[in-house]
């Protein structure tokens, strides 16, 4: 039996930018395998057949989707762009930039070494701050609403802080609000791989958050 492989955009993306989604299906259908949209989120039940491959872009999804519910595996995209030959990588002209790694991907050095090896596909020069790969710190979003906003703001600004550069790359929509808060340049991996600039969009953390709710409970 073929397994089935299916692209969840997840929540985030499809916020920020829902025309993305369309596009980075069709490029996995036409460079990599037959390739599903799937827009259940990923803290519901997937209704997906055991041996089901689920590619994903958001850290989040990538945890979930492969620890919740059995029988179902996932990889980022940023996994099968770096295996695949015909992506069209832009030229940043060896700009410098650091990465923050998402928390839910912390124990995943594939996904680590899959995004280290698209940015110098890119000619971007990477400077590591501190703590990255298995060793990252999160973002500070993570704390929400754990903790008062306030101190959530501070790890925000501290995380930033560590970044040796201005430009920091980022792989989860809700870094990008992070990062933006705490004073650094965010640029989105989606963005950078398809040329576009990166928009923080709503960064109010609160209202940010809200967003996500109505998106997990309508899907």
């Amino acid at each position: 039996m073929t397994r089935q492989t299916y692209f969840n955009p997840g929540c985030a993306l499809s916020i920020y930018k829902p025309e993305m989604e369309n596009m980075i299906l069709s490029f996995l259908n036409q460079n990599y395998k037959e390739t599903a949209m799937h827009k259940i989120c990923c803290r519901h039940e997937p209704q997906l057949e055991k041996g089901s491959l689920v590619i994903n872009v958001c850290a989040g999804c990538d945890k979930r989707f492969g620890s919740l519910y059995e029988g179902i595996s996932t990889i980022s995209l940023w996994e099968i762009i770096d295996n695949l030959d015909s992506f069209p990588y832009p030229n940043y002209n060896g700009l410098k930039m650091s990465v923050h790694d998402a928390c839910p991907v912390r124990k995943s050095p594939q996904v680590h070494q899959a995004v280290r090896n698209c940015l110098k596909k890119m000619n971007i020069e990477i400077v590591e701050t501190k703590f990255n790969s298995t060793r990252s710190v999160c973002c500070g979003d993570d704390f929400y609403p754990k903790l008062p906003l306030e101190k959530v703001h501070n790890l925000m600004k501290k995380r930033a802080d560590s970044m040796p550069c201005e430009n920091v790359c980022v792989y989860c929509v809700s870094c990008i609000k992070s990062m933006h808060i705490g004073g650094k340049t965010p640029r989105y991996l989606v963005d950078l791989l398809m040329n576009e600039p990166t928009d923080p969009q709503v960064y109010d953390t609160v209202k940010w958050h809200e967003e996500l709710q109505v998106y997990i409970d309508n899907h």
